[in-house]
């Protein structure tokens, strides 16, 4: 694997590429089955549950608090694992948050109903992040927290809970975390939203993971209203993260290429999965089709790329975090793409609009930063240094203006390691390089 802060000299395919490829299970999906799981009355298992950065720091984060999670099989170099989790009740801890903005997000709402005082900090690229509109609310519900933004600590109180508005339009993991924890409040939560949600499927998302677990929640009045009451302890099995899948597919897209990504759910509410209609509106063939009776919503999902890849107008506000793939593709179509509604980009990891803008730029594209989003016009490439900012996504963008572009080296290719541990390797195999062997340790 690529040391960090180095650069990785982004495999430049000059034939189509055609792979098979397997996607790790979904990160969204495991950090909510994490949080619920250390919430519940009873044990819980999760089936397909993803390794990566993210996941591990959730992982961190709880056992610190004093849940009992064990790993219920070998990892192996394998993307995904099974996990046992026995809530105990949450004391105060020290959580490492990283990069994750589901770790804090969603762990701070679950702090505060814990018995000691919980200290959050974070990698240097995290204090900048949006906070405060989660703490502001977390605060009006009753909790005490020292702090507007990474680090900060969340100290025990009494009685928590009650009716709160908050600011979503940053991020709608704010909705989600409080969400997550409202059940255990001993009021309950009555949410109400100001300005727009972005990403509205995460929500979505949420709420369908707390219904299973028993949890009542419900939307009316321009409020999200959560029932006071316990959480049950279930099995989850995890979907394949098809955000991940977006890359691979992408390949194929700009290559004239054909990828198949396995074990594709069909009956899914992640965002991942519009990636097939813009995939299509750019010129690609798409092509679901169904593994087998034995495996009932799960399909095989190809997608061949067409002969010239064509630019698209789209309004990405509830799939945002498609929009390095998408963007990297729009960079090398024949057409100009304008991609909105995605403002709230700018407190991601980094402000991925203007890193988008800027490395597009910096490789001889003309791409113009909008006051929503991001217009980007055709215009020949050339290698040069792709900067990832310690953003999973800007990396894999990257590599998919590398497929065309000889000579693009993207920085610091391990932080995909965030969400996709070994992403070069697998990346190299795609496009059918021998992978260099290992050094010897000294």
């Amino acid at each position: 694997m690529t040391p960090p802060s180095e650069f990785w000299p982004a495999p430049a395919a000059d034939h189509p590429v055609t792979a098979t490829v397997s996607i790790g299970g979904s990160k969204s999906i495991t950090n909510r089955a994490l949080i619920i799981a250390a919430l519940s009355s009873t044990p819980s298992t999760i089936h397909g549950a993803l390794r990566s950065r993210d996941t591990d720091l959730m992982i961190s984060a709880l056992k610190a608090m004093g849940t009992e999670i064990r790993t219920g099989s070998g990892y192996s170099g394998a993307p995904n694992h099974t996990l046992e989790v026995n809530p105990r009740v949450l004391r105060g801890g020290t959580i490492d948050c990283g990069l994750a903005g589901t770790v804090m997000r969603f762990v701070p709402p679950i702090a505060a109903i814990a018995t000691g005082s919980v200290f959050f900090d974070g990698d240097p690229e995290a204090r900048v992040r949006p906070m405060g509109a989660v703490l502001d609310a977390l605060r009006d519900l009753g909790a005490d927290i020292d702090g507007d933004a990474l680090p900060f600590t969340v100290n025990p109180v009494g009685d928590i809970g009650g009716e709160v508005e908050i600011d979503s339009s940053a991020s709608s993991q704010f909705v989600s975390g409080l969400l997550l924890a409202g059940a255990r409040y001993q009021k309950g939560l009555t949410l109400r939203t100001v300005g727009d949600v972005p990403s509205r499927p995460h929500i979505d998302m949420t709420i369908d993971m707390l219904r299973r677990a028993g949890v009542t929640v419900e939307e009316s009045d321009g409020a999200f209203h959560v029932r006071n009451g316990e959480m049950r302890g279930r099995t989850w099995h995890v979907e394949p993260d098809l955000s991940n899948a977006t890359p691979f597919l992408a390949a194929a897209a700009v290559t004239r290429g054909r990828v198949t990504v396995a074990g594709w759910p069909t009956d899914t509410v992640q965002p991942g999965d519009r990636i097939r209609e813009i995939l299509q509106a750019m010129g690609c063939r798409v092509l679901l089709k169904p593994r087998g009776a034995h495996e009932s919503g799960v399909h095989d999902l190809t997608v061949e790329g067409p002969a010239s890849l064509h630019g698209i107008n789209l309004d990405m506000g509830d799939i945002g975090e498609l929009t390095p793939t998408v963007a990297a593709m729009a960079a090398l179509a024949d057409t100009p793409s304008e991609l909105t509604g995605i403002a709230h980009l700018r407190g991601h990891e980094t402000n991925r609009l203007a890193a988008l803008v800027a490395e597009i730029n910096r490789l001889g594209g003309r791409a113009t930063e909008l006051d929503d989003g991001i217009r980007i016009e055709p215009a020949p490439l050339h290698g040069g240094d792709w900067m990832s900012y310690a953003d999973h996504r800007m990396a894999t963008a990257g590599a998919i203006i590398g497929l065309r572009v000889p000579g693009v080296r993207v920085e610091d290719i391990a932080t995909t390691g965030k969400t996709m541990p070994d992403f070069d390797m697998r990346w190299s195999e795609m496009v059918g390089l021998p992978l260099a062997p290992e050094e010897d340790a000294p």
